[in-house]
């Protein structure tokens, strides 16, 4: 009803953080030797609250033009200290990790199915430097310490795309097992979530989503019906609430909403596009409207992503990355978003506690997480614990955004695949993921032997390259890392 009352939004830890300008780099490069030493970390919080307040990294409002470095936000670290360490630490790790001509390629010039084995951070950023520093200027930042965006310019599309080599025989017996289990006139879910596992055909990727969502039945003669009710029902619910994001108490929400979205995947055209934000604007309200308990949280914006880049890749042939969204028709961009919704809200029943007032779900996965990682790797945790390093400082983004802003958006499509056929995901599943992604850092992090340095690190750790093969490695890793650990508590206690 109209008389729902949402939550004042709480900026969150990581949710969203500005891109580097790289003419105050340069400047900040060539003083850093005049740069006197500042403490590194400030005492520790003593609340979930306080350290939510102290690293807040929402952006202010308003303060687009001009940055103020006299603020109380940066008292905590000088900024040029930041920027300095920043730019030295993703040179070092570009120098280990890349050969010199490689990091000049543009990540567009990189055939799909040419593997890179690493990429370089700091040549992804000045690579885009020409357009970023006009269309990004630096904003506002409340964390500690300023990290630059590694920016998701590689294509979308997965590697059996367009740009592609032919299909492998392999990948023609796996599109066809899918086609037959989603032409039947029953589809076995559980036959459908083990084929999904290891990744699902883009040809079959929509319908394959809906299902596994549990949005569209497994029965083929009530799908057609079920999705007009649905789309029905969601253009239902704009038609009586969308107009109440201008009312007082509804007023929060609508704006934090309007602000996040242009800076989802700021440098992927297809999201600048004016209808595609208006879009995102509904779904994103009409969702927080629904859902007063925890109303609108930075970084459920980015949730939507991946299953508007699928639900549109049934209408487009080509990669969406570019695609106008005005060349499709009323009826097709209506059904796009009404499936976004759904699927959606699908995927954060199952994680609401990460969004709800103090976001306790985030904050036991982060603990769950610094448990698990004593066990499997004691180097590297008490690496952290040498250097002051608090895993809610790198681990908050990544449970809060689901990994999304650590990974190029063609992994995360990938990684979904995996996520939506494995029991509880999203939410248990997920850590695992989380858990082999910082093992997979090891020698990188224990280079590193400062807290700026190690922090600077595990803030833009370089995935720009990456596609399905890494997210192969990576999962299979997380499912060995499940099955040690899962079903034997006892490992987690020291």
């Amino acid at each position: 009803s109209p008389d729902l009352v949402i939550h004042p939004i709480q900026p969150v830890y990581g949710a969203q953080h500005p891109p580097l300008d790289p003419r105050l780099t340069k400047n900040f490069i060539k003083e850093r030797s005049k740069v006197s030493t500042v403490p590194l970390k400030s005492k520790k919080a003593s609340s979930f609250h306080e350290f939510a307040r102290n690293t807040s990294d929402a952006w202010d409002i308003g303060d687009d033009e001009e940055e103020d470095f006299s603020s109380p936000s940066f008292q905590t670290l000088n900024s040029k200290v930041a920027l300095a360490t920043a730019a030295q630490v993703l040179e070092n790790h570009s120098k280990l990790r890349v050969k010199p001509e490689r990091s000049q390629s543009t990540t567009s010039d990189v055939p799909a199915n040419y593997k890179v084995i690493k990429s370089s951070s700091d040549a992804q950023l000045s690579r885009n430097s020409s357009d970023t520093c006009l269309r990004n200027p630096l904003h506002k930042q409340q964390s500690l310490p300023l990290r630059p965006i590694i920016p998701l310019v590689a294509r979308i599309s997965d590697q059996n795309a367009s740009g592609a080599p032919p299909m492998t025989v392999r990948e023609k017996t796996r599109l066809e097992k899918f086609r037959q289990l989603l032409s039947s006139h029953n589809t076995d879910l559980d036959e459908l979530r083990k084929c999904s596992w290891p990744g699902v055909p883009r040809e079959v990727r929509p319908v394959t989503w809906r299902l596994l969502s549990g949005y569209l039945p497994a029965n083929t003669e009530r799908r057609k019906l079920t999705l007009q009710r649905k789309r029905e029902e969601y253009f239902g619910f704009i038609e009586q609430y969308y107009d109440s994001r201008n009312e007082e108490h509804h007023q929060d929400t609508y704006r934090q909403i309007h602000i996040d979205i242009p800076r989802t995947n700021p440098l992927i055209p297809l999201f600048q596009q004016p209808l595609v934000q208006e879009i995102f604007e509904r779904i994103l309200f009409i969702w927080a409207i629904r859902h007063p308990a925890s109303g609108y949280v930075q970084g459920i914006n980015d949730l939507v992503t991946p299953f508007f880049v699928v639900f549109l890749s049934e209408y487009v042939e080509e990669d969406v990355e570019n695609f106008d969204v005005t060349n499709l028709s009323q009826d097709m961009l209506r059904s796009i978003e009404a499936d976004s919704f759904w699927c959606m809200s699908k995927l954060l029943d199952g994680i609401q506690d990460n969004y709800t007032f103090a976001q306790p779900g985030i904050q036991k996965k982060v603990k769950a997480l610094e448990e698990l990682v004593s066990r499997i790797d004691e180097q590297v945790h008490n690496h952290f614990r040498r250097y002051e390093v608090e895993y809610l400082q790198f681990a908050f983004r990544w449970m809060n955004n689901l990994l999304m802003r650590e990974l190029p958006l063609r992994c995360t499509i990938r990684l979904w695949d995996t996520y939506q056929s494995e029991p509880e995901g999203f939410s248990h599943f997920h850590l695992y993921v989380c858990a082999a992604f910082l093992i997979k850092w090891r020698k990188e992090i224990l280079d590193e032997e400062d807290f700026q340095g190690l922090l600077m690190l595990l803030q833009n750790l370089p995935t720009i390259h990456w596609g399905n093969e890494e997210i192969g490695l990576l999962l299979a890793e997380a499912y060995r890392l499940k099955y040690m650990f899962a079903d034997a508590p006892n490992h987690y206690r020291r």
